[in-house]
């Protein structure tokens, strides 16, 4: 499969399941917030706004992966995901600490946010997904996240000019993050191999993974709507 231009390498999987919802995926990826952000020209307070509410969804979103460890069934996925877990607590959220304290906000002021709705819908299903569902669903819910995350980082570090979001750029834009997309991409296509066969897009379980890969990807594209200033 060839990938356009935009459209970083993560895997097989990842690619085939972005292309199963072309619209949602660019509402999310291409998202107004999201432009804002590699132009300069999204108010900062909206920023700041998001930073906390993203801080909560990163505590979930961690609680998710970590579940992910108990649905595992080998230590190679079990290494890999904590891996993720790790870059959670003690990379990503630090991120959004440091900009916050920059800012005259302290933790405990972001940890005292009130989710919005916007935001239980999205970690709650994510979560969901891992209870209910098996290895494979928990992984579909969690895959938007780390993969757009990254192909946004990507685009907007290669075109970044003088915008005061470049320390957010440059977090998932950077080789360390890239990296982690990478080997995330690399446990999916895996552990689809590994439980469907080696062509896993021709199994009747694949529709139903790449639907819940597509709401995961809408509820992402709504979170942006939680940067209102």
């Amino acid at each position: 499969m060839t990938l356009p231009a935009t459209h970083p390498d993560y895997g097989r999987s990842f690619a085939l399941w972005r292309a199963s919802c072309p619209a949602p995926w660019a509402a999310y990826t291409r998202h107004s917030f999201v432009e804002g952000l590699g132009d300069g020209t999204l108010p900062r307070a909206a920023f700041l706004t998001y930073l906390r509410q993203d801080y909560l969804y990163l505590i979930h979103y961690a609680r998710a992966w970590s579940l992910a460890v108990v649905k595992a069934e080998s230590l190679a996925e079990m290494q890999a995901i904590s891996a993720t877990v790790h870059a959670l607590l003690h990379s990503e959220m630090a991120l959004h600490v440091g900009i916050c304290a920059e800012a005259g906000i302290d933790r405990a002021a972001i940890e005292a946010t009130e989710e919005a709705p916007e935001n239980l819908a999205y970690t709650r299903y994510v979560l969901e997904a891992g209870y209910s569902g098996d290895f494979l669903d928990l992984l579909a819910a969690l895959a938007p996240c780390v993969f757009g995350y990254g192909e946004i980082g990507a685009r907007l570090l290669a075109g970044a000019g003088d915008t005061p979001y470049r320390d957010w750029i440059e977090a998932y834009g950077g080789a360390e993050y890239q990296q982690l997309c990478r080997d995330t991409g690399a446990l999916i296509d895996r552990a689809l191999a590994d439980r469907l066969g080696p062509a896993p897009e021709r199994v009747p379980r694949w529709r139903g993974l790449a639907a819940r890969f597509g709401t995961a990807t809408r509820l992402e594209a709504a979170f942006w709507g939680l940067g209102r200033a």
